[in-house]
């Protein structure tokens, strides 16, 4: 199937982090986030958060974190590719998901970088665009690109939101809908 599902992803969140934030021209990235994050607790999608380097970078952004589901596991990497860190490939093997759909800062490094090691995997990547950022417009384009080349699915935020859903008859349609309004 070309959609995703509910009952089959995992989301997983690159690095959404103070420092690298603060970096970012907007940080409309955080507001996206917030979004998809508040939607995968309201469906019972599991949550994986990573942060790059913590003592340095700070950690997850407060407003994001307040949305995480209660059982969501933050991974403190040095690595870019989160799934170079002991135990990762096992840790996202656990929970039996196929989907991951994947987004975060920088785009062109960890989330990149990432979704690459993933598809090797074999799960099947979905890059939620308008939750990924980078310092420049260039190297996030060319994340983008080279992500799609790769194979990675490349979605944005309503479109996940509303393939999870299904349709209007889902119990969580308001709420989710709410979510984007």
């Amino acid at each position: 199937m070309n959609t995703l599902s509910a009952q089959n992803s995992l989301l997983m969140i690159i690095d959404i982090q103070e420092r690298l934030v603060a970096a970012l021209d907007k940080d409309i990235v955080v507001s996206k986030a917030v979004k998809v994050a508040s939607a995968a607790k309201a469906l019972g999608i599991p949550v994986l958060v990573t942060e790059q380097y913590p003592k340095g970078l700070g950690n997850t952004v407060p407003q994001l974190k307040a949305v995480l589901p209660p059982d969501t596991e933050i991974v403190e990497k040095t690595s870019f590719n989160a799934l170079l860190e002991d135990g990762m490939p096992e840790k996202i093997a656990a929970y039996g998901k196929k989907q991951i759909v994947l987004f975060g800062i920088e785009t062109h490094i960890c989330v990149h970088q990432t979704a690459a090691a993933l598809i090797e995997a074999g799960y099947e990547v979905y890059v939620i665009k308008d939750a990924c950022a980078s310092r420049n417009k260039y190297e996030f384009k060319q994340g983008i690109e080279i992500m799609q080349q790769n194979g990675a699915k490349i979605s944005c935020v309503e479109i996940a939101l509303f393939e999870w859903l299904k349709g209007a008859k889902n119990p969580k349609f308001k709420e989710i809908q709410a979510l984007i309004k």
